[in-house]
């Protein structure tokens, strides 16, 4: 009769796998350190046991295939190379940078300025506050060619719409007079002032002060004679309240 322990011994024994058969690398590995240790000790000389086991170290390695991977390292003209690469690349990046934010500028400054432009009046009154006294048509037996406005002396007259300055200066009748020529062709005249503060040639806007109203030449009192000539300074002389009407200008 089979004692159990016995068939739990020789199950176990049975169950066991050969450790030879699933590790030959450790094995062969262990004998070597085995044999070479063996040899070191034998002689009985200790530098030979410190030199055997340096030894034996670096052969197990190589039995086992491992190799040391080599330190990886640069020059130093590499790293000053490198180093110079991202210097540039960061001037670059900066640079565009800048770019970026002085074109976000001028985008915006455009766009303020546009707005200003399209907000500015095309047409004024040329003198704010100023009472009409007398108006275009037959006076004293001659043609009134344009329309007075009265206002304190040298309150400012400014440019009815945008121009070119064609005369300034002393003007027969008017004292003093300043003419100028819109882009339609329309010109404008200002009379009796008693200073101009523009010049022939320069460009002026709508609302811009020309002058300072007074009472030069053959005037009554202080205050700003102004015609209007269509197409050119020896145009036709219109009445200027219609005219100045059909540009959104009331008196």
């Amino acid at each position: 009769m089979t004692h159990p322990a016995d068939d739990v011994r020789s199950g176990f024994l049975r169950r066991r796998p050969p450790l030879l058969g699933r590790r030959p690398g450790l094995y062969l590995a262990a004998a070597m350190v085995g044999a070479l240790s063996v040899s070191a000790f034998s002689t009985g000389d200790p530098a030979a046991q410190a030199t055997s086991t340096v030894s034996h170290s670096v052969s197990v390695a190589e039995a086992l295939g491992i190799e040391a991977a080599p330190a990886e390292e640069i020059t130093a003209i590499d790293a000053t190379q490198r180093l110079g690469e991202l210097a540039v690349s960061r001037n670059v990046r900066e640079a565009e940078q800048e770019a970026a934010v002085q074109a976000q500028v001028a985008a915006d400054q455009a766009a303020v300025a546009a707005a200003a432009e399209a907000a500015r009046p095309k047409a004024v009154l040329p003198v704010d506050g100023a009472r009409l006294t007398s108006g275009f048509g037959a006076r004293w037996g001659t043609l009134h060619a344009g329309i007075d406005l009265a206002a304190p002396m040298r309150t400012p007259e400014y440019a009815a719409m945008d121009g070119v300055v064609l005369e300034a200066g002393p003007a027969s009748g008017f004292g003093l007079a300043v003419y100028i020529q819109h882009e339609n062709g329309d010109v404008t005249v200002y009379g009796h002032m008693d200073s101009i503060l523009v010049q022939a040639g320069q460009v002026v806007r709508a609302g811009e002060t020309i002058a300072l109203l007074g009472n030069r030449g053959q005037s009554t009192g202080p205050h700003l004679h102004f015609e209007v000539h269509v197409g050119g300074l020896n145009g036709q002389k219109i009445d200027p309240l219609p005219w100045l009407r059909e540009r959104g200008v009331a008196i």
